[in-house]
């Protein structure tokens, strides 16, 4: 079991970053918030894990080992891999998914691509009374008026993007924002990657 990883950030792509151990290029699935906290050249540490299937062998990195428990946790719950794990960790920070089981809230997780409404349900009922303690009632991780332009458009070029690339993307999302929503950073970062993604 590789419990984390430290070293010098190689590349970084839209899905994984490669991190040199030891002279060795190791390639860690991220999610976008991972990925945007990365920087090339620069040292990183990741909390990780390894997924084992007779074909592969997987890792999985996360900027905070809360992250990392949580993707674990939720795959011992029937149906869900560690691409649905992943998934849901992208749309939701891991405070706001234990909020989402520990209160029931079947439509927060069917916003998760991959997770239906029975799957949200089997999901509830087998770890609510696993998820630990929640703290208070989180709001995610929304920011308010223009700010999360700047950190959306940070992380992006700092994923290796060109500014002008970014901007692009972000006035696509913001686009398709309702009108006076507060919109989570981490949701728009994914969207703008999707659009990014498309566009090549």
């Amino acid at each position: 079991m590789i419990a984390h990883v430290k070293g010098t950030v190689a590349a970084l792509t839209v899905t994984a970053a490669v991190v040199e151990v030891g002279g060795v290029g190791l390639q860690v699935l991220c999610t976008p918030r991972t990925l945007a906290e990365l920087r090339l050249g620069q040292p990183a540490t990741l909390f990780t894990s390894m997924v084992v299937r007779e074909d592969s062998l997987t890792v999985y990195g996360f900027a905070e080992a809360d992250e990392r428990d949580m993707f674990e946790l939720v795959q011992t719950a029937s149906g869900v891999g560690p691409k649905v794990a992943q998934a849901m960790l992208a749309v939701l920070d891991p405070e706001r998914l234990r909020q989402a089981i520990g209160a029931g809230e079947v439509s927060t997780l069917t916003s998760v691509p991959g997770i239906g409404r029975k799957g949200a349900e089997r999901i509830i009922l087998e770890l609510k009374d696993r998820v630990g303690v929640v703290a208070g009632a989180a709001a995610g991780s929304a920011v308010s008026g223009a700010a999360w332009r700047s950190q959306v458009h940070d992380a992006l070029t700092g994923l290796g993007w060109s500014a002008k690339d970014a901007d692009a993307a972000i006035e696509t999302t913001a686009a398709q924002l309702p009108d006076g929503t507060d919109p989570d950073v981490s949701t728009i970062l994914r969207d703008a990657l999707r659009s990014l993604a498309k566009a090549r």
